[in-house]
Order: structure tokens, then C-alpha cells, then sequence
């Protein structure tokens, strides 16, 4: 493979890694929001008392104000669709359960970005060799063609 075959091929790669790290960036992001919310439903359960009104989400930015009735009935979500009643202890142990597994998740994810921007500094290292290879013989190649004019 010619060296500019191989620079265009890293420099590929190289974009596309960069576009595999700000992918995986995101998706820590999103955990990590998702992780605030979990952190403010726990905040919440942790204050409400029966009889307290609250705001329910009705959906399109819409809210009712409610009374609460019973801390014995929060409804959690388990993951995948499903979701269950819990009283308030239970619920904020599930929760937390849910931060624990966004943590591992969020883990694993920085793991793999590390991996990838150790493969991406590999990549740059390569590119500027390959770069800097052929602007030498580009100067060899005009001392050559400029040394000749003097014998």
C-alpha cells in the first residue's frame, strides 16, 4: 500500500473513531441525566408525606395537582416496559438499585472511551510518521531533480 493510501486509510479511521467517542460521550450523558432524575424521585419520596399535594405529570408539559393518599403505593419502573408497586422504602431501594446498574453501565462506557482514545493517540502517532515520511521524500525529490543542473 503506498503511504498516501495508508494516511487517507488512518485518517478514515481516525474519524471515525473520533465520531465513536463523541457517540459514546452522549450515551454517558444520557445515563448520567437519567441518573439525576433517579436522584430527584428519591429526594421526592424521601419528603413526601401522606396528604401532601403534588403535581402529576400528565404528559405535554401538562400537570393536575394531586393528594397524596399513601407512600405504600409508589409506582417504580423496572426496566422494559414494566414497572411495579412498591411502599417507600421498597421504592427507593429499587432505585437505587437502577443508579447502581447506570453506574456500571456509565463504567463500562468510560472503559471503552478510554480504549478508544488510546487507539485514536496510536492512530494520530501513525498519521504524523506517515506524514512526516513523505514530506522527506518530496525533499529528496527536489534535491535530486535541483542537483543535477551543476555537473
Amino acid at each position: 500500500m503506498s503511504g498516501r493510501g495508508e494516511l487517507q486509510e488512518i485518517t478514515e479511521q481516525i474519524d471515525e473513531l473520533e465520531e465513536q467517542i463523541e457517540l459514546v460521550g452522549e450515551e454517558i450523558q444520557r445515563l448520567e441525566d437519567e441518573q439525576d432524575e433517579i436522584d430527584e424521585a428519591i429526594e421526592a419520596i424521601e419528603e413526601l408525606e401522606s396528604g401532601a399535594t403534588v403535581q402529576v405529570p400528565l404528559g405535554g408539559d401538562a400537570y393536575v395537582r394531586a393528594e397524596v393518599q399513601s407512600l405504600d403505593e409508589i409506582v417504580v419502573g423496572l426496566g422494559g416496559g414494566y414497572a411495579a408497586e412498591r411502599e417507600e422504602q421498597a421504592a427507593i431501594e429499587t432505585l437505587r438499585s437502577k443508579q447502581d446498574t447506570l453506574d456500571d453501565r456509565i463504567a463500562e462506557l468510560e472503559d471503552d472511551t478510554e480504549n478508544l482514545e488510546e487507539t485514536l493517540g496510536e492512530m494520530e502517532s501513525r498519521a504524523q510518521s506517515l506524514q512526516q515520511q513523505q514530506m522527506q521524500q518530496q525533499m529528496q525529490q527536489m534535491q535530486g531533480m535541483g542537483g543535477d543542473d551543476g555537473e
